[in-house]
């Protein structure tokens, strides 16, 4: 099937195929569709969509279930990322299920936030200017992070990354936490600036070379750009020379560490992304045996209240990425290119909708046997971007603290059987990334399902 937006033709997924005999195939043709677009709509909204009485949804749904086609037709639409992405994994871990029975669990993922401080001060970041930790809480801290990374339970590879917060690199001890987690099985995957990442630091801390993975956050591609999104100058050149001596040692090292980027694309920085391509292929260029594994590119909808683009920046956007894809299959043809939730819609030309949850539509008790995130001090935060020293309200979405004589399993425990919840206010919603709105919007539908007497068919897709 074929779309035509801003004069370029897109092309996604032919409906599936339904016997025009059956009076039920136009209710599934609009099922698959609806899901395909809006992953997140309760099944009640959608039956008084059809019209359709309780038992004849039921057997709608339940051809649904039993028809892959159905189903791959919905995970391919305008929105199939979200249910690819988190929504169908989190199911088959049952991760969904602990979160609505108030389970007592261990989190499913941990993220570990052991920097310090930061260099950069990014327009978008809700970092507090100035506010760091002391050092000389770090000796503690690194301690609690270790006791944390003994106690996780080794049945998931992937269940810790490290990230911030504050920048990772600025902790000294980073490298033996990694090494320490690596000996238990470990998979961890750094989310860093970069800007630290020198060869004094490598050689200071030689336990980074047992990371599973370096995801780089770029914030433009000349010193000028970096200046402009971070305040730092000659930014942009030193992080540039730090990944071209990593991609030399990693190849002279023979080190299997996963080395992407993630990218946001600022306004007015659309273009920008066919030099996004030349810049990793040159660094493809300094290791040609170890190229650059994975890119993750996302849009930057921050002031933007409704989350919308407008229709001008979105007819740049999706010209640039058709450019931008056409160059990476030409000079960078090993890159894993991920779009995420919005922008693989948007590069095929179709409208997705993009998950944005106000104060009215957060969850009190959050989904701590979701995810994590544990700062130096030890302090458990619900929410990813929460775990900032001396942000104003992010306190309250503390679940409890880890440290001596008081593991992360006793913080969790403690949180659930106290039935604690915050009331949120506006600007709380800034403490969730894109990950925890998802979770968010998709729990709410979960729990609007089974109060309607939907809980044999939750959620549509399982």
């Amino acid at each position: 099937m074929t779309d035509v937006a801003h004069g370029r033709t897109a092309t996604y997924p032919d409906p599936p195929t339904v016997d025009p005999a059956d009076p039920s195939a136009a209710h599934l043709a609009r099922l698959v569709q609806r899901y395909g677009r809006s992953p997140f709509t309760p099944l009640e909204t959608v039956r008084h969509e059809l019209g359709v009485d309780r038992d004849t949804f039921a057997r709608l749904l339940a051809t649904v279930r039993r028809r892959p086609d159905l189903r791959a037709a919905v995970t391919s639409g305008p929105s199939g990322q979200y249910w690819t992405k988190t929504i169908l994994p989190l199911e088959r871990d049952g991760v969904l299920d602990n979160v609505l029975a108030r389970k007592v669990v261990y989190p499913h993922i941990i993220a570990l936030y052991p920097g310090p401080t930061c260099m950069f001060r990014c327009h978008f970041c809700v970092r507090v200017t100035g506010a760091r930790y002391q050092q000389s809480a770090l000796a503690d801290g690194n301690a609690m992070f270790a006791s944390v990374i003994d106690e996780v339970p080794p049945d998931n590879p992937f269940a810790m990354y490290v990230s911030g917060g504050l920048e990772p690199l600025t902790n000294p001890g980073l490298g033996e936490l990694v090494s320490r987690a690596a000996g238990r099985g470990f998979k961890l995957v750094l989310y860093s600036n970069s800007f630290a990442l020198t060869e004094q630091t490598l050689s200071r801390q030689p336990g980074l070379w047992d990371l599973h993975g370096l995801r780089t956050s770029l914030y433009g591609l000349t010193d000028e750009e970096y200046e402009e999104t971070t305040g730092k100058r000659a930014a942009f050149g030193r992080v540039k020379d730090n990944l071209l001596r990593f991609q030399r040692l990693r190849a002279d090292r023979d080190r299997p560490v996963r080395l992407g980027f993630s990218y946001l694309v600022l306004p007015g920085r659309a273009r920008r992304l066919l030099h996004l391509v030349d810049f990793i292929a040159e660094l493809n260029a300094a290791a040609p045996d170890y190229p650059i594994d994975f890119l993750d590119l996302r849009e930057d909808y921050s002031g933007r209240p409704d989350g919308k683009l407008s229709a001008a920046e979105r007819a740049e956007l999706q010209d640039a990425l058709g450019a931008f894809a056409d160059r990476v299959a030409e000079r960078t043809p090993t890159l894993r290119v991920d779009y995420g939730y919005a922008l693989q819609g948007l590069k095929a030309g179709i409208e997705s909708e993009l998950i944005r949850v106000d104060p009215a539509g957060m969850r009190p008790t959050a989904h701590i046997q979701a995810g994590v995130q544990i700062d130096v001090l030890g302090d458990v935060y619900l929410y990813r971007e929460a775990g900032f020293p001396g942000l104003p309200g992010a306190q309250r979405y503390i679940a409890g603290r880890v440290g001596p004589g008081r593991s992360l399993a006793q913080v969790v425990e403690e949180y659930v059987h106290s039935g604690a919840g915050v009331a949120a206010v506006p600007g709380d919603e800034y403490f969730m990334d894109g990950f925890d709105q998802v979770l968010t919007a998709r729990l709410s539908q979960l729990e609007a399902d089974i109060a309607a007497g939907w809980r044999d068919f939750r959620g549509f897709l399982r």
